[in-house]
């Protein structure tokens, strides 16, 4: 424990500010305002972040934490799937099975958990330079010369965490050696021909090195009605460390981003490249599927387990502290559950203290095992080597 928690903390009107306003750090926020807290959101961008993100399978945990959080949803969250079906590459079926399940996207969470959100205690544009703590509590400063004091630091600011760095410096996500190409196409701009066997259906085409799939998301909107959904894609393929990440990273107007290209951003050789790829390798739905994207983005898979997630009265959550592989659709369930269980942890101890240590021993513990259950996955499904390289 550190000098600042060896003594038994109690809190008569506890505050938390959270660093990082997307789902993690909305997530983290609704529980502890769940439970009496008074929290404030700084989110680094200027700009609203609901046109950021692609399709989420829905899970238990997510919808556990609305109800904690005492948060309505007016619509469904997500859009049901049926089977679970694995095509190969001139388009035959090699196996179905029914699998049901509920997929939902990053704005349709994203507007549910903002909406439920005061708007006075989010504010954008403040980006974190600083933090400084001791046994009256901890002081977050920002950019613009402003601060914001709490007892609890609550580091939500994903993979590229600024409070990560600060609480241990030269610490960051490793990169899995592949890439996830994604898209989103409205289904009423999908061709009627096409839609027989992906509609509302869980896809796949596995290839030796690559594997592609495909489910329905709600629209932009949140909506669940037919017509009115998405369907949403992701591509696995490799691109090797140097000259190949550089390429992809790098986006059209020549800025090299850290992890991903958003939507409109991708630069047109890449795009070129991959559309070529789509039309060589794809299964004819998929072709027809990546055919209909106006707007294909990426992101890098990364690696991350922190040793540490506690650090007085700062914490790291979410994509700061742990990055699962998607293939375990794990990365917003954790975010959900790790949020219900820090406020449960701090319902059921006086000191605060105590509180976060025992949170942290559960933590560390399940992103260990998620952790290594994503990459044996990932690893074995992308046959990773040594040494590989993209096609050209």
């Amino acid at each position: 424990m550190t000098k600042y928690l060896d003594k038994p903390i109690k809190l008569d009107t506890p505050k938390a500010v959270v660093i990082g306003g997307s789902l993690g750090g909305l997530f983290a926020a609704a529980a502890l305002r769940a439970i009496g807290w008074d929290v404030e959101i700084f989110e680094r961008s200027a700009a609203a972040l609901d046109s950021r993100g692609g399709g989420i399978v829905l899970q238990g945990e997510v919808q556990q934490a609305m109800e904690f959080a005492k948060i309505s949803t007016v619509l469904p969250l997500g859009v049901r799937s049926r089977e679970r079906l694995y095509y190969d590459r001139l388009g035959n079926i090699l196996s179905q099975n029914h699998m049901p399940q509920t997929q939902t996207s990053w704005n349709t969470l994203y507007n549910t958990l903002i909406a439920g959100f005061p708007e006075k205690n989010y504010r954008r544009g403040a980006e974190l330079i600083g933090i400084h703590q001791d046994e009256h509590g901890v002081v977050a400063t920002f950019a613009d010369g402003s601060s914001a004091q709490a007892d609890l630091l609550i580091g939500a600011d994903g993979g590229g965490s600024t409070v990560r760095s600060l609480v241990l410096p030269n610490s960051g996500p490793s990169y899995a050696g592949y890439v996830a190409w994604r898209g989103l196409v409205d289904e009423g701009r999908f061709p009627e021909f096409a839609t027989t066997s992906i509609y509302e259906n869980f896809v796949f085409q596995h290839d030796p090195e690559s594997m592609m799939l495909e489910y329905m998301v709600p629209g932009f909107d949140g909506s669940v009605e037919p017509g009115k959904r998405r369907y949403n894609w992701l591509w696995y393929l490799k691109a090797s460390a140097g000259a190949e990440l550089e390429a992809v990273l790098t986006d059209r107007n020549g800025k090299r981003r850290s992890h991903s290209i958003p939507p409109g951003m991708l630069a047109p050789e890449q795009e070129s490249w991959i559309r070529r790829m789509g039309e060589e390798r794809l299964n004819p739905i998929f072709r027809e599927l990546m055919q209909s994207t106006d707007e294909i983005f990426v992101q890098a898979i990364q690696d991350l387990q922190v040793p540490k997630m506690v650090f007085g009265r700062v914490l790291l959550v979410g994509d700061a502290a742990s990055i699962p592989r998607p293939h375990t659709a794990g990365s917003t369930a954790k975010a959900a559950a790790s949020a219900i269980t820090l406020a449960r942890q701090l319902s059921n101890y006086a000191d605060l203290g105590q509180a976060l240590l025992h949170w942290e021993a559960q933590q560390l513990s399940e992103a260990a095992r998620v952790g290594q259950w994503g990459v044996n996955m990932g690893n074995r499904i992308m046959g990773i080597t040594n040494n590989f390289s993209r096609e050209n």
